[in-house]
């Protein structure tokens, strides 16, 4: 089995310290899934590379599937076209990906045995709990480019998900990424640094013109 390496363990590191709304912000606010797709337990992060999922609504054949080909770290995309009346995945699937390392699931759908994966602690984002049922009859694909939550992941970029949300960063951008969100973390510590000054938010942010250009005079 193929283990997660020294610098997808640096880049998971990173992306979970700095936060979802953080690098959200970071890349030019995009990236951020459906705020409807919300934590199981919003205590528990989640980061690693997506291993996307095409999964046909009320059926969860695919899923099935895709465990023999995850490796240890990735995060599970799923879109299972926002179908909340059903629970394709629960305690056994979260069983069967905790052994294999899978670093969480992220489904643009519902799950259910709620209790069951709060007890296991995998971090699952998704639409809401089901108890019903699915199938497994139809087809799917995996690790091809799919839309979750309204915003497009393809297979590899990076997944970080916390109690504000779920980010997509790009593969192909997440150093940049990084980079970008420890400056803003920088900016906003001396921000917060004005803030104990005691100087307004409106003078640390330069918002005065923007202001006067709306008509809001200071007092």
């Amino acid at each position: 089995m193929t283990q997660i390496t020294t610098e997808q363990e640096s880049v998971r590191d990173s992306l979970i310290k700095l936060g979802s709304a953080t690098l959200h912000e970071a890349q030019g606010q995009t990236g951020a899934i459906a705020s409807a797709l919300k934590p199981l337990d919003p205590f528990r992060r989640l980061a690693g590379p997506a291993m996307t999922i095409d999964a046909k609504p009320g059926d969860n054949l695919v899923l099935h599937h895709a465990l023999r080909f995850a490796r240890p770290g990735d995060v599970l995309v799923v879109d299972a076209k926002g179908y909340a009346e059903a629970g394709p995945w629960g305690d056994i699937l979260t069983l069967a990906a905790q052994k294999i390392g899978i670093a969480g699931l992220v489904i643009d759908g519902a799950v259910r045995d709620g209790d069951s994966i709060l007890e296991m602690g995998f971090p699952v984002f998704c639409r809401g709990l089901s108890i019903c049922g699915t199938q497994k009859t139809q087809p799917g694909q995996i690790n091809v480019p799919i839309v979750c939550g309204g915003v497009s992941v393809n297979p590899g970029d990076w997944i970080m998900g916390d109690r504000d949300g779920v980010v997509i960063v790009p593969r192909r951008d997440v150093v940049a990424v990084i980079e970008a969100a420890r400056k803003r973390e920088a900016a906003e510590i001396a921000l917060r640094k004005g803030i104990a000054a005691g100087k307004s938010t409106v003078e640390l942010l330069g918002l005065e013109a923007s202001l006067r250009r709306v008509g809001l005079e200071p007092p």
